[in-house]
């Protein structure tokens, strides 16, 4: 039984990966579709490699604490079995928390772009391999507090 619970926490835990929305400039929420966009023209100034941080959200934390408390429940007998297990779940829970975070962190790339009325802007996304590079023009495509940055 314990068994079972061990594999089904693993499981949630390796989904988490694929819960992240995309943060590059040509991934679109549903809800942007059919929507118009304010676009703006420039050309890019700088272009600067960034870590974007992984997501911080309970399904690591719980999935930790499941297994770290099931692997602690197996350590002793009586009392000591239980707070080997409250050890186990806390521990499990921060360890689980961190792998989350670890395994939906990606690369991302600031790009500054001087655009065509001269202000500066700066727009930190995923980087999804368009190699940016300064002297190229680009367009800023804004929506509902969402800027992002295309060719």
């Amino acid at each position: 039984m314990k068994w079972r619970a061990l594999a089904g926490a693993m499981i949630a835990a390796l989904a988490v990966g694929g819960c992240a929305q995309g943060l590059g400039g040509g991934t679109y929420a549903r809800t942007e579709a059919r929507r118009a966009m304010t676009v703006q023209f420039g050309t890019i100034e700088a272009v600067r490699a960034v870590q974007l941080e992984g997501t911080k959200t309970p399904i690591g934390s719980v999935a930790g604490a499941a297994i770290g408390g099931i692997a602690g429940n197996t350590v002793g007998g009586g009392r000591g079995q239980a707070v080997a297990t409250v050890i186990g779940a806390v521990a499990g829970g921060l360890a689980g928390s961190a792998v989350e975070e670890g395994a939906t962190r990606q690369a991302g790339v600031e790009v500054t772009v001087r655009l065509d009325n001269d202000q500066f802007l700066a727009v930190v996304q995923a980087d999804e391999g368009e190699g940016f590079r300064p002297g190229e023009r680009v367009r800023v495509l804004r929506d509902a507090g969402t800027t992002r940055v295309s060719r």
